[in-house]
């Protein structure tokens, strides 16, 4: 039976297509609009989805009455009372243009069983606990689960208002970034900043109230932008966003292992941890998690939201899938031989240059399908690259490292780091100036052939011409904009900004 998950109508809305151990098919709706973060479903993703075939079930990602619940109990009368915001209607009306297709929505599934089911199930292990934080589903912000066979159990919550996820994005919102999408920026800000124990007293005061949970004084749908911590009042300058940013941080990352101890506490049946929601993409918080707490953590490559369409699929499902058969390339596919030779002549020119080929990637980082490459070496790279992508100087870039040698590079908190959800210090970073941070930690990508066949080449290829075993990776995109979905996309990338993206060859 193939089921179809939804998720649409809060950010980044996505679609995935199952069938028994399989996923056929997932993507994103932003890839095919050209909306950044798209909520809204859009026809010509169907369309793409109908090449694997026609679900026999259709399932959505959270209870949509439910969270109206929540909605009104927050104060936030103008989505309580309108049905704009109604799946089904929704649903009808992207299909509408479609002649006798009329698609329903057959089961709804509560937002962090979604979440759950996401990374448990595309999971390594049969037993596990399951910890899921994220902004907000339909109450619950913080979950714990056991998870053995195909049964979930929740051993504990923590409901609205309190929210850690919440939190962070007003926090987001107060340095002037945007919430529920920049989150990544703040993370990235906080290694440019100075860690001061008296700030994070006050900024731990303010919101937090100490005991074992991770409790909030303050209903946070109200934004912090008039925050303005009196040990530290806002002065205007850039040092004060990345002090609060590196503060904000830190609390974050003690807060996130504070749930990571209670998970040990209600589920001690099994050392095994799969982890979801938005707040899982936080890679500096989980090499703590995966280096002190949960040496055997499993997280989904797209752990936020869109993730939830096959979270809430794979529930009704109630099986383990195959997930690395395909592992995260599932969306549109390019089809031709991956350009190794290509790209390899342009990185040994110390050209900047992007590769489009295969099954775009189902989550917010490129992997080698959607990719912007260059030499990790040049001491240049990093500011070409900032100023082609047009993101703040600040900013650090990720490494593709053969899994081999990733560790006489770095000291890897893992084995392996395929889906770039982790950060390790580098050994050599005056070696490799243009993938270090200022901190001189890196988001780590290892390759291996089985990961990635022709992005493996490429980087062997690579390592063979110059003794460099990486390359630098980030996204092929423009800030504020998609990641390039097909040819099409590709040619305008290349026609717009002058980098050569190479497609493959027929």
């Amino acid at each position: 039976m193939k089921i179809l998950g939804i998720n649409a109508l809060n950010h980044d809305a996505a679609i995935t297509l199952i069938e028994d151990d399989k996923i056929l098919f997932a993507a994103h709706a932003e890839r095919y609009s050209g909306i950044k973060n798209d909520s809204n479903l859009n026809i010509e993703m169907f369309l793409d989805m109908f090449d694997y075939g026609m679900p026999n079930k259709v399932v959505y990602f959270e209870r949509p009455y439910v969270k109206k619940l929540r909605q009104l109990k927050a104060g936030q009368y103008s989505e309580v009372f309108t049905r704009k915001n109604l799946p089904q209607q929704h649903l009808s009306k992207v299909l509408k243009p479609i002649e006798n297709l009329n698609m329903k929505i057959d089961e709804y599934v509560d937002h962090h069983i979604s979440h759950a089911s996401s990374t448990y199930f595309t999971s390594p292990y049969r037993e596990s606990a399951i910890v899921c934080i994220d902004a907000i589903g339909e109450f619950d912000t913080i979950t714990i689960w056991y998870a053995n066979g195909n049964k979930l159990e929740k051993r504990w919550s923590q409901t609205y208002p309190h929210s850690l996820g919440l939190w962070y994005s007003a926090m987001t919102q107060r340095l002037g970034l945007k919430p529920q999408e920049d989150e990544f920026i703040l993370m990235g800000m906080a290694a440019w900043g100075k860690q001061n124990k008296d700030l994070q007293s006050i900024l731990y005061n303010d919101f937090f109230t100490y005991h074992d949970d991770v409790s909030l004084r303050r209903n946070l749908h109200k934004g912090c932008m008039d925050y303005n911590p009196s040990i530290y009042p806002d002065d205007g300058s850039e040092q004060w966003k990345f002090d609060i940013a590196a503060n904000v941080q830190t609390i974050c990352e003690w807060q996130i292992q504070k749930v990571f101890t209670k998970a040990k506490q209600v589920v001690p049946e099994t050392a095994n941890m799969c982890y979801s929601g938005g707040v899982a993409l936080n890679c500096v918080a989980n090499s703590l998690v995966v280096k002190n707490q949960y040496p055997n953590m499993w997280i989904l490559p797209n752990p936020g939201d869109a993730g939830s369409s096959l979270g809430c699929a794979a529930y009704v499902n109630g099986k383990h899938l195959d997930f690395m058969e395909n592992g995260a390339f599932l969306g549109y596919n390019i089809k031709g031989k991956y350009p190794v030779k290509q790209v390899v002549k342009e990185l040994l020119k110390g050209n900047l240059v992007g590769v489009a080929n295969g099954r775009a990637e189902y989550g917010p980082r490129a992997l080698g399908n959607r990719s912007l490459l260059a030499d990790p070496r040049g001491k240049d790279i990093k500011a070409q690259m900032n100023t082609i992508k047009n993101r703040q100087e600040f900013r650090p870039f990720a490494p593709s490292v053969l899994e081999e040698h990733a560790h006489e590079i770095f000291d890897m908190p893992t084995r392996k780091s395929q889906f770039m959800q982790y950060t390790a210090p580098c050994k050599f970073p005056d070696k490799y100036p243009a993938i270090c941070h200022v901190d001189n930690t890196s988001r780590v990508q290892t390759v291996s052939k089985e990961d990635n066949p022709g992005y493996y080449k490429l980087i062997k290829e690579f390592y063979k011409k110059t003794g460099c075993p990486m390359v630098l990776n980030t996204s092929l995109n423009i800030k504020g904009q998609p990641i390039v979905n097909d040819e099409k996309d590709a040619k305008d990338f290349t026609d717009k900004y002058g980098v050569k993206v190479f497609t493959g060859q027929k």
